[in-house]
């Protein structure tokens, strides 16, 4: 379910409508699932084909147009899609905004977000920011929204807090997919790779899945950027907090000394360790890192 369900939400975020819809229809077809579950992915995929019905049976629509050859990716697709809803109705990019700020965080907000990457106007810029800036909201929606207002191309610096900190955050330098963090960041992560891509992959992958969303939820903040020394020590303590964290999450065992070991995190630094150790663990189970 774990893994399903972070294959749709990467589907969505990356705006890969057509293989969404037809995860849910395979999901729809297994048996055994509990019936809450079954309700969402039904809601979802009435949701998807109701906004994009170009990607409905994509595969019966190749098949019948092979002889036209059209230039055209799928972002453009979504881009029509999004202004031709515009035209057929002005208050469309209000209601988008609406989904975004007043109802509860799901894959639909994703969704809606990702619409409004594609519209123009400075007042829907406006009106995120003002969000961002006078609403609590959950970090990675922050992050988001943050992702949105790139996207829509917005310059400048937009001042928000996360958490206890007041951060200032430059739109343009926003990271949209992970190989745009910075270096460092990116070879945290590869040092947990190193040690179990060909013995544990299981780990290895919910090690890539978690450190996706905890370095947007800690962006900005002080933490994050106490990672972007090249200190190998400060890359191994992470390392190391992000394949203990995981392996008790898979295993429920917590084999410090055997973690720090691997990393080459001696006693003398294990107070450290622990530190990194709390935050992540409080982001893994209240979904913040404050």
């Amino acid at each position: 379910m774990d893994y399903y369900q972070i294959q749709l939400t990467n589907m969505l975020e990356s705006e890969r409508y057509a293989e969404a819809m037809g995860l849910l229809r395979f999901l729809l077809q297994c048996q055994g699932q509990e019936e809450r579950y079954i309700d969402e992915w039904g809601a979802l995929l009435d949701w998807l084909e109701t906004a994009f019905p170009q990607y409905i049976s994509e595969e019966e629509n190749e098949q019948s147009n092979l002889d036209i050859e059209v230039d055209i990716n799928e972002e453009d697709l979504a881009r029509m899609n999004v202004e031709g809803k515009v035209a057929e109705d002005a208050e469309y990019a209000n209601k988008l905004l609406k989904i975004v700020m007043e109802e509860d965080l799901s894959e639909q907000t994703l969704l809606a977000l990702g619409q409004l990457s594609h519209l123009k106007g400075n007042s829907i810029d406006e009106s995120l920011v003002n969000w961002l800036q006078t609403t609590k909201i959950h970090p990675l929606l922050q992050y988001q929204v943050l992702e949105t207002l790139h996207k829509r191309g917005m310059q400048g610096c937009v001042t928000l807090t996360r958490g206890t900190e007041e951060i200032e955050v430059d739109i343009e330098g926003i990271p949209i997919k992970d190989n745009e963090f910075p270096l460092n960041i990116q070879q945290i992560v590869d040092r947990v790779a190193q040690y179990t891509e060909i013995q544990d992959p299981t780990l290895y992958y919910f090690a890539q899945e978690l450190w996706s969303q905890f370095i947007r939820v800690i962006y900005g903040t002080n933490v994050y950027l106490s990672m972007l020394t090249e200190d190998d020590l400060v890359m191994d303590i992470w390392a190391g907090t992000l394949h203990q964290v995981v392996s008790e999450s898979l295993t429920g065992d917590r084999n410090e000394e055997e973690t720090r070991s691997i990393y080459g995190i001696t006693e003398n630094y294990r107070f450290r360790f622990e530190q990194a150790y709390r935050v992540m663990k409080q982001f893994v189970t209240t979904g913040v890192a404050y």
